[in-house]
């Protein structure tokens, strides 16, 4: 009988997903190398929720997580913590997620396994960091770089991006998403929004993603409710814009929406779905928000646009946002662009094709 491929998947807080994009990641993937025939660990922050050692086939690992005691340094202590217990494991592969806090601690890797690395986003240039900080994410991302077997990018801007500073070769590997069609306007109520009559945006309280520009760009529309999801209360930047706008009766801050189904449902509900990332790769809450039949007006960005293509609209400013909301845009008029950015989901960003191409990949730096 073949011998199992051993995988470690570190660079998450955890799985079942509670927290971000490479939690999602992971618990979609993981799961479905196990049904590949692999033997498949994630490692999980020891204070995550789910704290039993196996979940649907997946080994979990709890190491200790320094964050909640002294903040965003400990993220580097728990991924030290993480590389050393994978010392002990015999994986043949690593799968990293991102390389901010743990390709500091290249030189502990477990000699043995192949290291394969999601490059993530271009994180140097989140404007939330200083400068000082933004220095030394180019140099952990160049660590990431010539410390991994393999490099993995999740979006074509990110693929031409190593290539062209770094002169290296990778492989692209989207994010994944599920199309959405159970439809139940039971949700709607909670958020005081009626179908098709309000706008929304989902996104971390952070500068880059634009999350300011488009609530000002509704400022002038006080009939159009705006859902604002995400976390005020995590930043200071999150803080302000409740502070700031919060009294304005179209300015709705729902805070973070952790029911898939309610999230979905609002998605598909809404008139308008703005995305403001502009930093990073294939984002996932892009393609959730294309599987839920959303009508997209994005950031006008390469990574947007290598997902979306004409099948949305975009800004750029807040007066772009201005003008669209003053064109009167009904949504079941774009319902070509919503068929087919749900037709690339189905074709391109299947959760069942993507493990299929990490899968591939592993096999590959195998053999």
């Amino acid at each position: 009988m073949t011998k199992a491929i051993r995988v470690g998947i570190l660079g998450c807080r955890g799985i079942p997903n509670h927290y971000g994009g490479f939690g999602q990641l992971a618990e979609y993937l993981s799961v479905r190398l196990v049904r590949m025939g692999m033997k498949v660990s994630v490692y999980n922050v020891h204070n995550h929720p789910f704290q039993e050692k196996i979940w649907n086939g997946v080994d979990i690992i709890h190491c200790y997580d320094a964050e909640p005691k002294i903040g965003t340094a400990g993220q580097f202590i728990y991924d030290l913590n993480c590389i050393l217990d994978s010392r002990k494991r015999n994986f043949d592969i690593i799968l990293q997620l991102g390389y901010t806090s743990s390709t500091i601690w290249f030189w502990l890797m477990p000699s043995k396994a192949k290291i394969a690395t999601n490059m993530d986003g271009l994180e140097w240039k989140r404007t939330k960091y200083s400068w000082p900080v933004q220095q030394f994410l180019k140099v952990a991302e160049w660590l990431g770089i010539v410390s991994s077997d393999l490099l993995i990018a999740d979006s074509v801007a990110i693929q031409t991006h190593i290539k062209k500073r770094f002169s290296k070769p990778s492989e692209f590997i989207a994010y994944g998403a599920t199309n959405f069609n159970n439809s139940n306007k039971e949700f709607l109520p909670k958020y005081g929004v009626k179908p098709y009559a309000y706008n929304m945006l989902v996104a971390r309280m952070e500068s880059e993603n634009h999350v300011e520009h488009i609530i000002q760009g509704h400022l002038n529309f006080p009939e159009t409710p705006l859902l604002v999801v995400g976390n005020t209360e995590k930043n200071k930047f999150g803080r302000k814009l409740k502070e700031k706008y919060g009294a304005y009766p179209n300015i709705v801050f729902t805070q973070g929406i952790y029911n898939i189904e309610a999230l979905n449902n609002l998605r598909f509900f809404s008139n308008l779905y703005f995305h403001g990332h502009s930093v990073g790769g294939t984002n996932p809450s892009l393609l959730e928000a294309m599987a839920s039949q959303s009508l997209i007006c994005a950031h006008n960005n390469p990574f947007n646009k290598a997902v979306l293509g004409e099948n949305a609209f975009y800004f750029s400013s807040i007066n772009d946002i201005e003008e669209l909301l003053a064109k009167g845009i009904v949504k079941n008029e774009y319902t070509q662009w919503i068929e087919t950015n749900c037709r690339h989901i189905e074709e391109q960003y299947a959760w069942d094709k993507i493990a299929s191409q990490y899968a591939q990949v592993i096999k590959w730096l195998i053999e």
